[in-house]
């Protein structure tokens, strides 16, 4: 574990340059780095796709992605006032704002080769709050982590930044990101992955001698509720757009809609008449459902809400199967939905297995069920979706009030429904970092008011966002001075306010 001992001695080392010199060499830093990706050009984007499995245009938007974030917080930097500078002036004379924490580890993640990984979000972050970073490359795309992380260490040496800002670490077992998370000198950890990879780093974080914070986002099934008139009124619609929200990606996605709810009597499901054998077995069969339900031509008298789940099982029959980002992560996906119909779960319909890829799938369970066993409702990562079906409107809420903490929730309903259901909101609210409204959770926009993140188990804490400008955070702390003299305050707080940021200046904003 020498290169660990050295790549955080050095980070340590860089730490005590780095975090004084001013934001615009730091923003000009992280254009730098957006630069250098940039000229990789197709290497990168062929590189990833090799070993992700990932197609040319997608992992072409998340370059984009990537770079965006970066420029993102070199704006944010260059204009100055996320620094949350306040001032009172009297006695004592306190000055507060904020400053870098120090150290970061961070882990990539395996389904966002670029935006999730050595260059993404969370780098972006922590580099733009003025601490140093040592990350730990996932194991599924090694080649392309050392393309960007040479791109980075490229963009440090012509910005004149010193060796260690940035290092970059290897390691396909546990061991090495264990090492990591126990260095004396690390300050924080970021991760994005499996609930079990996040729960193992926040213990070890929190047992060290001296703890620290663990920045982990861990999945989520981000429950999509239909609520009754919008499914009378577009539940075919709904249906087919649920069904591109569940498959994209094959389903890799932290916002994969993995849960969704309705109200009995609201839809009409047919049992699948596929073969009872284990899910992984049902090689090269097409799924079946009856043909009076699915095979039918909407007629004029047939409404949404009958249409809603008979859509879903004759769509999600007829989706393609797709190869995921690793053997594993395709076996853990059939393992999950092994386990889910061994504890009861009944399948609802789905695509025609091919060998080596996923197959879309819907399976259901009572609300009885999930209130029993919320084990039921856990992750399965890929392109499946559980249906939970409440049999009024006081146990959709109570279905609402057992979830667990999720990155997103979302409401599908007209504005009569969403005026009945205003409750649910107020349960949601509690439940998850960010709520939808008549739209699907895949796709997190990079904007300054996202919040990605949520209440445990999605997140820890559930304080933080790993998207968006406010991501920064995470890797600062505040601190204050207390009637220090002019010329020792920092730039942020000295009366004059040479940076013209905005700041609290005793309880009113100015830029004064």
């Amino acid at each position: 574990m020498e290169t660990i001992d050295l790549a955080v001695k050095q980070a340590a080392q860089a730490f005590t340059t780095y975090k004084k010199i001013s934001p615009r060499q730091r923003a000009a830093f992280l254009r730098a780095i957006a630069e250098e990706i940039n000229t990789l050009g197709d290497e990168l984007i062929n590189t990833a796709s090799a070993e992700s499995n990932l197609p040319l245009p997608r992992l072409q938007g998340e370059r984009d992605r990537t770079t965006g974030q970066l420029r993102l917080f070199a704006d944010l930097i260059t204009e100055g006032s996320w620094v949350n500078a306040r001032i009172d002036k009297g006695t004592p004379d306190i000055r507060q704002m904020q400053i870098p924490l120090g150290v970061i580890g961070i882990f990539g993640a395996s389904n966002f080769p670029l935006a999730f990984s050595v260059a993404g979000g969370d780098t972006a972050a922590a580099l733009a709050a003025g601490s140093t970073v040592v990350f730990k490359a996932h194991p599924a795309h090694p080649q392309t982590s050392d393309l960007v992380a040479n791109a980075i260490l490229t963009a440090a040496k012509n910005t004149g930044l010193p060796e260690g800002v940035f290092s970059l670490i290897h390691g396909a077992t546990i061991d090495t990101g264990q090492q990591l998370a126990l260095h004396p000198q690390l300050s924080a950890i970021a991760f994005t992955g499996s609930f079990r990879g996040g729960k193992a780093l926040y213990d070890t974080a929190t047992r060290r001698v001296v703890p620290i914070p663990v920045y982990a986002e861990m999945g989520s099934v981000n429950p999509v509720f239909f609520l009754p008139r919008v499914l009378k009124e577009k539940g075919e619609a709904l249906a087919a757009q649920f069904l591109q929200s569940l498959t994209m990606g094959v389903g890799q996605f932290c916002t994969n809609p993995g849960v969704f709810l309705t109200l009995n009597g609201t839809d009409k499901s047919v049992p699948f008449n596929g073969p009872s054998s284990s899910y992984e077995g049902m090689e090269n069969k097409q799924a079946s459902v009856s043909s009076n339900e699915t095979n039918a031509s909407p007629s004029s008298n047939r409404s949404g809400t009958d249409l809603f789940l008979p859509t879903l099982q004759k769509g999600i029959a007829a989706m393609p199967t797709g190869r995921m980002l690793t053997p594993g992560i395709l076996e853990a996906y059939n393992s999950g939905i092994n386990s889910l119909r061994q504890a009861g779960a009944q399948l609802l319909g789905k695509a025609p297995a091919t060998a080596h890829q996923a197959s879309p799938a819907l399976l259901q369970i009572s609300a009885t069920q999930a209130l029993e066993d919320p084990a039921l409702c856990h992750e399965v990562f890929g392109p499946s979706s559980l249906h939970i079906s409440a049999n009024s409107k006081e146990e959709l809420f109570q279905l609402a009030n057992a979830l667990e903490g999720q990155l997103t929730a979302t409401i599908h309903g007209t504005e009569e429904d969403l005026h009945e259901y205003a409750e649910l909101v107020d349960i949601l609210r509690e439940k998850a970092g960010r709520i939808v409204i008549n739209g699907f959770p895949t796709g997190v926009a990079v904007n300054h008011a996202m919040v990605h993140g949520g209440p445990w188990p999605a997140t820890t804490p559930a304080a933080g966002t790993s998207v968006g400008s406010s991501a920064i955070y995470r890797f600062c702390r505040p601190v204050c001075y207390q009637d220090f003299p002019a010329y020792l305050l920092p730039p942020e707080l000295q009366d004059e306010n040479p940076l013209g940021i905005w700041r609290l200046f005793n309880g009113n904003f100015s830029k004064t």
